[in-house]
């Protein structure tokens, strides 16, 4: 050790085999990215544009909509570039802040689907409250307190990982930094950075869980009783499949063994969790919802006549 030099920058996806693909890589990449942007970009500019759609699931959905798109760019673009020009090296501070961000974006989107599963069980289960409870004193509350707690959880986890001492390897088996890869890296004891990560995902994990589950059970059930909740029933059933990729793969990551794997084995997991919800959010919310569908059409139409005159 004191002959070692502090690590000064990291190099992602370590694997020279796995560059050899960086064309595939470059494409799937960008079109995953552009199909979120434009996806994402849609539902924010109709939810903004369209008073029919200034409700609070709209609301809870635009800001979804922003934040996948910040979500993905946080790593996609660089690892674009990455695999065009082949300089993968990030440095510490580069790194230090993708790892913050994706941490901060992560937690959202876990406290913004639990929050729209709520607003769902609430609109199916108790429509003649839902003005009542879901007002929009409560809904910009509940958006400020979920950008505000995970300001800390990200600072918290990020700030821990970076008090390690990085001296040996600096190949991040990775597209991006992110805290299990360097936890693999370091010269130090991850023991208390492991205990953390395990109480956040039972706390903040299972809690977000239990609370979107509870809220589909008393969904499903009131929706097979009453048949005049059935179309809204279909509506919230997309978001099941979301949550449960984004909870999946993103658990899988953090808890896997922190023994050295192939860089594919490390890669399909976190893209599933940091690319395939934003998409997945983007198209089931734009092409499968039919008052997204209604408002492109006012809009254009309003476009449309607008020009004529």
């Amino acid at each position: 050790m004191a002959n070692s030099t502090m690590v000064m920058e990291f190099l992602l996806l370590g694997s020279h085999d796995v560059w050899n693909m960086s064309l595939l890589y470059f494409m799937l990449f960008t079109v995953t990215y552009l199909g979120t942007l434009l996806g994402n970009l849609l539902i924010v500019t109709l939810t903004t544009a369209d008073q029919n759609l200034h409700t609070p699931t709209y609301f809870f959905l635009r800001n979804l909509s922003i934040l996948d798109t910040c979500f993905i760019s946080v790593t996609v673009p660089n690892a674009c570039v990455n695999s065009i020009t082949g300089n993968r090296a990030i440095s510490v501070g580069g790194c230090e802040t993708q790892i913050f961000l994706v941490l901060f974006c992560v937690c959202v989107e876990l406290l913004f689907l639990s929050i729209m599963a709520w607003d769902c069980y609430v609109a199916i289960c108790q429509p003649l409250q839902y003005p009542t409870i879901m007002n929009p004193q409560f809904c910009v509350c509940m958006s400020l307190a979920s950008l505000l707690s995970d300001l800390v959880y990200g600072g918290v986890h990020t700030g821990n990982t970076f008090h390690l001492s990085f001296y040996q390897s600096n190949m991040v088996h990775q597209f991006f930094c992110d805290v299990p890869s360097l936890l693999r890296l370091s010269c130090s004891d991850t023991t208390s950075n492991k205990i953390l990560i395990l109480v956040s995902i039972i706390v903040l994990g299972g809690g977000c869980f239990g609370l979107i589950i509870m809220s589909y059970i008393h969904i499903f059930s009131t929706g097979l009783k009453v048949n005049s909740s059935v179309k809204a029933f279909s509506t919230c059933t997309p978001h099941i499949l979301v949550v449960s990729i984004f909870l999946s793969s993103g658990t899988g990551v953090y808890l896997r063994p922190s023994a050295n794997s192939d860089t594919l084995q490390d890669l399909i997991p976190s893209a599933c969790y940091t690319m395939v919800p934003p998409l997945l959010n983007s198209l089931i919310y734009s092409l499968r919802n039919k008052q997204i569908k209604e408002a492109v059409m006012r809009v254009m139409g309003r476009n449309f006549f607008s020009g004529k005159r």
